[in-house]
C-alpha cells in the first residue's frame, strides 16, 4: 500500500469487531507515528493506549456517567459556538448523512442520543488511544497534534485496522485524566477507537464527501 492508497482508504469507522488486536501492534503504530512533523521538534504529544480489562472498565466508568446525567466543563470548544457557513452546513450535512444510513429519522431525539452515547463505548473497538498535551502548549503545537494523529491512522490503515478519532471525549477531561492518571500540567486532546472494521455495520457505508477544490485551492504563478 503506497501513501495515497492509504489516504483514500482512511475514514472514521464506527463499528468495530470485539477482535482483539496485539498489544505489540498497536505500542509499534504508536512509536512510528511520532515521526511526525514538529516544529521545532518539540513532540508535544503524550499518547496512552488503552486495552483488554482497562478497556472494559472504562466502558462501564462512561456506561454510569451517561446513565446518570453526569456532566464535566469540556477541556476545550469542539467547534466555535457560532459556527458559520460553510463549515456549519458540511456538520449539518455529515450528521443528517450519518443517520440517514442508519435509518434514524431527524424528529427521533432519543435514538439519535442513544448512537451518540456509542462514541463512549468506543463504537465497539476493543482498544483506543488518547492524547494528552503540556497546557502551556498552543495552537501551533496542536497542529503537531494532529499531525502525529494523522500518522497513527494512515499506519493503522496499513496494518489492516481502523480508526475512529474522537474529540468527543474533551467533554469528559475529569473522568478520562482520573483514569489515566494524567499530570494536572497537561490537557485532554482526544481519545480514538482502533480495532478491526465491523464491514456489516450500516455506519460504515458513509463516505464523506469533501468540497471542491475551487472552494479552497489558489495557485499563484
Amino acid at each position: 500500500m503506497d501513501v495515497t492508497e492509504a489516504i483514500d482508504a482512511r475514514r472514521s469507522v464506527r463499528g468495530f469487531l470485539d477482535t482483539p488486536v496485539d498489544p505489540a501492534l498497536l505500542r509499534d503504530i504508536a512509536i512510528k507515528a511520532s515521526r511526525a512533523a514538529t516544529g521545532g521538534n518539540l513532540q508535544p504529544w503524550y499518547i496512552a493506549i488503552v486495552q483488554g480489562e482497562a478497556m472494559t472498565r472504562l466502558k462501564t466508568i462512561m456506561a454510569d456517567n451517561l446513565a446518570t446525567g453526569a456532566t464535566e466543563t469540556p477541556a476545550y470548544d469542539v467547534y466555535p459556538k457560532d459556527l458559520a457557513a460553510p463549515y456549519r452546513d458540511r456538520r449539518y450535512a455529515v450528521g443528517e448523512a450519518m443517520y440517514a444510513h442508519l435509518g434514524i429519522p431527524r424528529d427521533d431525539k432519543p435514538a439519535r442520543q442513544k448512537w451518540f452515547a456509542r462514541n463512549f463505548q468506543f463504537f465497539g473497538a476493543p482498544a483506543a488511544y488518547f492524547c494528552t498535551v503540556d497546557k502551556r502548549m498552543g495552537p501551533p503545537q496542536w497542529s503537531d497534534l494532529g499531525m502525529y494523529l494523522q500518522n497513527l491512522m494512515l499506519l493503522a490503515v496499513e496494518a489492516g485496522l481502523a480508526t475512529c478519532p474522537q474529540e468527543c471525549w474533551a467533554m469528559y477531561p475529569e473522568t478520562i485524566g482520573t483514569f489515566l492518571g494524567t499530570p494536572e500540567d497537561r490537557m485532554l486532546f482526544c481519545g480514538m477507537a482502533i480495532g478491526y472494521e465491523d464491514k456489516s455495520a450500516p455506519a460504515n457505508a458513509l463516505r464523506t464527501a469533501r468540497a471542491d477544490e475551487v472552494e479552497w485551492l489558489t495557485t499563484i504563478r
